[in-house]
């Protein structure tokens, strides 16, 4: 089948075009992000292939469609920047990859933690600069804190396991209560529990209706004084402007966040030579308990290659009219 990536990256092209080898279709990469000024270089392709921030709306699935293309094969596990009542009113299969290395998501999690616990950023850059003094370093011991884990899939558990093995204290709430969370040994609670009690709260939930801003001026302020929060699943779980006031009245105590609400004009894209233009990102930067990294907790070889494998996979069997395992309804 002839496939157009969009949001392309070279890693991409070179984990897709390695794996092709197995699979033979076209494959044909794009550096522009999808959205309905661009959907129209999906014409003469069978498959449209998207990340995370790019655009599937009405307006671009309905031009999709106009196109003849058959299928829209994402690149993540996360579909929320899909229209799927369009995709099936236009008789548009959606697949995903739902799976593809919750250790890298989960270990990018600690090392957040690690670096604004331990402050090893700002050492690093004193070190280097002849300054070995540890006044403002100082950290805690991570063993017997409290870590409270909102959204409990292979992600969130495979966070679990982690801080239970740093000796942590480990809550839990998901929607679904399944076994393999209390065989880990983290206790199952609820939102306000998890609030209350947690020293740290890590965010692994889809972004959903019910999870849009779920971290507000509400719930921050039900949370210990001085928390750290983290978020590696989808901007939009937090209410950017209500976590900035909680950094400035220190109810927030620390925040990484691997992702924002409106990364899409920024992640993945080299601006260093440019003046950002999101005042609420820039006002984020100021804060010296903030750490920010640009989307790249997923970014292994182990998980790149697993999306590419199980992406190919995705549009073999659909070219081959078999079942689709990883279509999402």
């Amino acid at each position: 089948m002839r496939v157009v990536f969009f949001s392309a990256k070279p890693y991409d092209k070179q984990f897709f075009e390695n794996l092709n080898k197995a699979h033979h279709h076209e494959l044909h990469f794009l550096d522009v992000p999808l959205h309905a000024d661009t959907a129209v270089l999906a014409r003469s392709f069978d498959v449209v292939c998207i990340f995370v921030n790019d655009e599937a709306s009405l307006a671009v699935i309905q031009q999709l469609a106009d196109l003849n293309v058959q299928l829209l094969a994402l690149r993540s596990a996360g579909y929320n920047h899909v229209d799927l009542t369009a995709a099936q009113k236009f008789k548009i299969p959606v697949v995903r990859v739902p799976a593809y290395s919750p250790y890298s998501v989960a270990e990018h999690t600690l090392a957040l933690v690690l670096t604004l616990n331990r402050k090893t950023h700002r050492a690093y850059n004193r070190i280097r600069e002849g300054n070995f003094s540890l006044n403002g370093l100082m950290g805690f011991d991570l063993h017997d804190k409290t870590v409270g884990l909102i959204g409990l899939g292979k992600i969130g558990f495979a966070a679990a396991r982690i801080f239970k093995g740093l000796g942590c204290r480990v809550l839990g709430y998901d929607v679904l209560q399944q076994p393999e969370g209390r065989e880990i040994g983290l206790k199952y609670t609820d939102l306000a529990t998890i609030y209350s009690e947690s020293d740290i709260i890590s965010l692994h939930c889809p972004l959903t209706p019910d999870t849009f801003h779920i971290v507000n001026k509400t719930t921050i302020a039900q949370m210990k004084r001085g928390v750290m929060l983290i978020n590696t699943s989808r901007g939009a779980l937090i209410d950017t402007i209500a976590v900035i006031e909680g950094l400035k009245h220190e109810q927030i105590g620390y925040l990484g966040l691997d992702v924002y609400e409106e990364e899409g004009d920024l992640f993945f894209a080299d601006l260093s030579d440019k003046v950002i233009q999101d005042d609420v990102f820039t006002r984020l930067l100021a804060f010296p308990n903030v750490l920010i990294t640009g989307h790249q907790a997923f970014f292994t070889q182990n998980a790149l290659h697993k999306i590419a494998e199980v992406t190919l996979q995705n549009i073999t069997a659909f070219a081959q009219k078999e079942p689709l395992p990883n279509a999402v309804k």
